[in-house]
């Protein structure tokens, strides 16, 4: 976070001071994207409501069409198959059905459930869906999803050393308190940095570990050890044929541990969304739900509850063709891994715990920006001209000890972060013997 000028700097202090640089310089750009993406995807609610309000709000009446209509009418504007459908809270909001067209491209197709009217179309990929993109790195492409893993690591890894640069070793000011003015220069930024770090670095690292779930080796690495172990979600029914489905194609807020368990590709027919909805209503889900429609005729539908809390979780498979309820799965079914990883989805997302959970991962979005600024700034006040300006690190084992004791369990715990741990230290050495061959002759 800073480094001291209060008392003489020893071996260890400057080695973690100089990993923490290039931990710094290696992740900054990108959790600045991310905290920037994240900040915004928090009112994700809101920006939808926004962007749809006008084909989203339909006027309130009490007949309501067919749901079948609702799918046969979505199907025709959205040139697709639709996929999934979700059931409004309130009579004067629309439904909306997720098609998924011939050329691969989705679409969200409202309708209003009152007489089965388009009231509007627009793509699956919007504003809200692209803010999530940029924020996991997917729109850069596949393996971008490893360096998520990369980030997430690395700044667990800026908190570690940032605290031991922080402890106060004597000093009494600067440490829990800014104690220098705008105009003062290199102090302002130095405890600008440290305090923003201390209040805001447990929350960074909350959110960097909660990321790693979405990640493409320790994420799904996970997942899959919760399943064998039978630490997740109950089974899904054992008549049922289950396919795999893609996270993108989970409705949101119907449960990550879903994801596995059915595909949605198939259109709906001979009323069979019509029996799912009466009878996910007569067993008391409250809507909104989201009804997935499966692939083929002999899979169970799923009605799924679109909450904000685990708590609140719950989903129903039922046999369309009878309107059978084959598993109903709740919350108190979940395994304690089932449990743990979707509430550290919620509260990452900011909504487990309310506006206050919001506000808490805002703040953190913001304490990334003012530490990245605030590195920046100090960095930028103390360079040599000309020059990267890392922190010289004196060889030695008490040196060694003191990076490797903070690093190593981090990359243990995380592979992708000890691999680029390893390259780093590789080019660090690389780049120092060429710079002493340089100086010698």
């Amino acid at each position: 976070m800073t480094e001291t000028t209060v008392v003489p700097q020893s071996g260890a202090y400057r080695a973690v001071w100089r990993w923490h640089f290039y931990a710094g310089l290696l992740v900054m750009p990108f959790l600045m994207l991310m905290a920037l993406t994240g900040g915004i995807y928090l009112f994700k609610d809101e920006i939808d409501a926004a962007l749809w309000r006008d084909m989203a709000r339909v006027e309130a009446r009490a007949d309501r069409a067919s749901p079948d209509r609702w799918v046969a009418a979505a199907q025709v504007a959205g040139g697709g198959e639709a996929r999934s459908v979700r059931i409004p809270a309130r009579p004067d909001e629309a439904v909306r059905v997720v098609v998924n067209r011939p050329d691969g491209q989705g679409r969200i197709v409202f309708v209003d459930p009152h007489d089965a009217q388009v009231t509007g179309v627009t793509a699956q990929n919007g504003v809200s869906k692209t803010v999530k993109r940029l924020h996991s790195l997917d729109l850069f492409g596949p393996l971008m999803n490893l360096w998520v893993e990369v980030v997430a690591g690395w700044a667990i890894i800026l908190f570690a050393t940032g605290i031991f640069l922080w402890w106060p070793r004597g000093r009494k000011v600067g440490t829990v308190t800014i104690r220098s003015k705008p105009g003062s220069g290199r102090p302002f930024w130095r405890d600008l940095h440290a305090v923003t770090g201390l209040y805001t670095g447990v929350i960074v690292v909350f959110l960097a570990m909660t990321g790693m779930l979405w990640s493409a080796v320790w994420g799904d690495q996970f997942m899959g050890a919760v399943r064998t172990h039978g630490l997740g979600r109950p089974p899904a029914p054992a008549a049922a044929n289950w396919h795999h489905a893609e996270h993108a194609d989970r409705p949101v807020g119907t449960g990550w541990l879903m994801d596995g368990m059915v595909t949605t590709t198939a259109p709906s027919e001979d009323g069979r969304l019509s029996r799912v909805v009466a009878t996910a209503r007569r067993e008391g889900v409250i809507a909104p739900f989201v009804v997935s429609i499966p692939a083929s005729d002999d899979l169970a539908w799923t009605a799924a509850r679109e909450v904000r809390r685990v708590e609140d979780g719950r989903s129903l498979y039922v046999d369309a063709a009878t309107g059978t309820v084959r598993a109903d799965v709740r919350y108190e079914q979940f395994g304690i891994g089932a449990k743990v990883f979707e509430w550290s989805i919620y509260a990452h997302q900011g909504t487990q715990y309310g506006q206050i959970n919001r506000i808490v991962m805002l703040a953190a979005c913001i304490g990334i920006w003012l530490l990245s600024i605030s590195g920046l700034m100090m960095w930028w006040k103390r360079r040599p001209k000309g020059r990267l300006a890392a922190p010289v690190a004196p060889p030695g084992p008490r040196v060694r000890a003191a990076v490797l004791g903070i690093v190593i369990p981090l990359c243990i715990l995380y592979p992708l972060t000890g691999l680029s741990l390893a390259v780093a230290v590789l080019l660090d050495r690389t780049v120092g013997a060429i710079r002493r061959r340089a100086t010698a002759h």
